[in-house]
């Protein structure tokens, strides 16, 4: 196929057979258009694979010394590896060498100069692999794959990848974060809307549930479960119409801190953009989302969503006239409406349940309290007729539908338990896709796997010296 200084032969075994391939279709129809097209794309991959076993070989590096990042390596043998390439595998001869100084390691120039990842994959195979994890299971992802005829990895391939992907990722993600941020433009937005939320996803470290805290808060949610933290940072026009929405996700964490982190960076790069847009904190009651949008976006206007709002408000008619009954169903409709169009809406649904529960007793008034402690925790925070004249964002939806596209869709499916690493691993790859930075991303971190190799001279490494060939 190759011949001596690296050039594709025409005529070599694979173009011979697609030549003769073609030259028969050509004579005779084909009996069965199916088979044919399986038969074609086969025969094409056979080609493609001989052209891709000669462009990698060309990467390979045949020198008694040769230098990379500093390093002094000594030639040692050769050996034969297969690589997983978007047209299949292809096995290539290939150099091995060896630090100079006899120190353990050896190092691959063919590899590190073709930038093949994680030590298996070419770059392109690399990408569509990752890419379909973010969508699929690994086993989903090979059935696919391998119905579709190019590359047919194995699902354990398919689970360690992405990891070592993030692994890299993690390492440089703040500077990986601000590079593209830089590449991409911003639209002229008249709102910025920042959110936080989380759901709880099971995690294979937390066989049950966990014990009570010293602090003597109750452990909340299912048994091995932990709180996933999912943020947005999403763009409107003067009509209301969401632009742009950037996503990231982290898995559990104390207080949010990487989250925290990484949202202070994307909010002050927006607001920099931007700077005449008004800038919105929305979420749910959750203390600790407050008060990490009160860090993030200092002197923000804070909306508390209208809809987790309007939940609470019927919870406390439903405790005072009975859940489903037709007193509570038109006490929530009248309140509700009241909510978001009267400029005290909220303070006249305060008072309401504030009287149901003064007029209440034994449990439904302990219920009513409840929800009474609630409106005027977030008093400030639900002046919804005002906000909607100021054409100001009043639901947390976006950051509610990050919660299930990001989450729920890949992380929570039948029998699925995740480790940090593994399911950061596509929480990372899943936010560059859904924020539309998939391609800045990943030119960044196919980056990371091309090193330079510089082939040294014998009579300068005699005298010490270091002169590249």
């Amino acid at each position: 196929m190759a011949g001596s200084h690296g050039v594709v032969i025409l005529g070599s075994p694979e173009e011979v057979t697609l030549r003769n391939f073609v030259r028969r279709s050509q004579e005779q129809p084909p009996a069965d258009l199916s088979n044919f097209e399986q038969d074609l794309h086969r025969h094409v991959q056979a080609f493609e694979r001989s052209l891709l076993s000669d462009a990698l070989a060309r990467f390979d590096v045949d020198a008694e010394r040769i230098e990379i990042g500093g390093q002094l390596y000594r030639r040692g043998r050769v050996a034969g590896e297969t690589y997983a390439t978007a047209a299949g595998p292809v096995r290539v001869l290939r150099h091995l060498y060896h630090p100079a100084d006899d120190q353990p390691g050896t190092v691959v120039p063919l590899e590190l100069q073709a930038g093949i990842v994680a030590g298996h994959w070419t770059p392109w195979a690399a990408e569509q692999m990752a890419f379909a994890v973010t969508m699929l299971t690994p086993a989903d992802a090979a059935t696919l794959l391998a119905k579709l005829g190019n590359v047919a990895p194995s699902k354990s391939s398919l689970d360690r990848l992405p990891k070592a992907l993030s692994a890299r990722w993690e390492a440089h993600g703040e500077q990986y974060g601000a590079a593209i941020r830089a590449a991409e433009l911003v639209p002229a937005a008249a709102v910025i809307a920042v959110s936080i939320d989380g759901l709880l996803t099971p995690m294979q470290s937390s066989p049950g549930r966990p014990k009570r805290m010293t602090s003597s808060k109750r452990p909340c949610g299912p048994a091995g479960f932990r709180e996933v933290g999912v943020a947005t940072v999403a763009l409107y026009d003067t009509e209301g119409e969401r632009l742009q929405t950037k996503y990231q996700g982290r898995m559990p964490e104390a207080k949010k801190v990487s989250l925290h982190r990484l949202l202070h960076a994307e909010v002050a790069d927006t607001r920099g953009r931007v700077p005449d847009a008004k800038v919105v904190a929305l979420a749910d009651g959750a203390k600790e989302n407050w008060r990490i949008l009160r860090e993030v976006v200092p002197g923000a206007t804070e909306i508390l969503d209208y809809f987790h709002a309007v939940e609470h408000l019927q919870k406390g008619f439903n405790a005072y006239h009975g859940e489903g009954s037709f007193e509570a169903k038109l006490c929530g409709k009248h309140y509700r409406r009241a909510l978001r169009d009267d400029e005290a809406g909220a303070l006249k649904v305060l008072r309401a349940l504030q009287y149901r529960a003064k007029v209440s007793q034994g449990r439904k008034a302990k219920l009513i309290r409840a929800e009474v402690t609630f409106f005027r925790n977030h008093l400030q925070r639900m002046r919804y007729a005002e906000y909607c004249a100021q054409g100001l964002p009043i639901g947390s939806g976006v950051v509610e539908a990050a919660c299930k596209t990001l989450v729920t869709q890949r992380l929570k499916q039948s029998g699925m338990r995740w480790g940090l690493p593994g399911g950061q691993a596509i929480l990372t790859l899943r936010a560059l896709r859904l924020s539309h930075r998939w391609d800045t991303g990943w030119s960044l971190l196919k980056g990371t796997y091309v090193h330079p190799v510089t082939i040294l001279h014998e009579a300068a490494i005699a005298d010490g010296t270091r002169v590249a060939s």
